[in-house]
């Protein structure tokens, strides 16, 4: 999922108090879940950092040498948009209580 994606979703940046119980259902067992969202907030998380050092890239001016500095406004904006996004656990978790997480449990074999 880019970026763009994850700003669309309606997800609320705040801390709130959830049910842990509700996270159980899925596995079987609380620390199973916990263990997939964390694996799937650590792909998220390496997915955004590439992205954004793949646009960086995109914006950053090739012609500056190293005692220039000045303001690049894309790579501002691009900066922005990126802090505004929600956090990577947070995204795994909106994941895992929408059942848009795919896990295999290794233990069924």
């Amino acid at each position: 999922m880019k970026a763009l994606e994850y700003k669309k979703l309606k997800i609320d940046l705040f801390a709130k108090t959830k049910d842990i119980r509700q996270y159980d259902k899925q596995t079987g067992n609380f620390y199973k879940s916990i263990v997939i969202m964390s694996k799937r907030a650590d792909q998220i998380a390496a997915e955004l950092k590439q992205e954004f050092q793949e646009n960086s890239h995109l914006s950053a001016p090739q012609d500056r040498t190293s005692e220039e500095v000045y303001e690049n406004r894309e790579q501002i904006e691009l900066s922005k948009l990126y802090e505004q996004l929600p956090k990577p656990t947070q995204l795994a978790l909106y994941e895992f209580e929408n059942d848009q997480i795919y896990f295999k449990d290794s233990d069924d074999q």
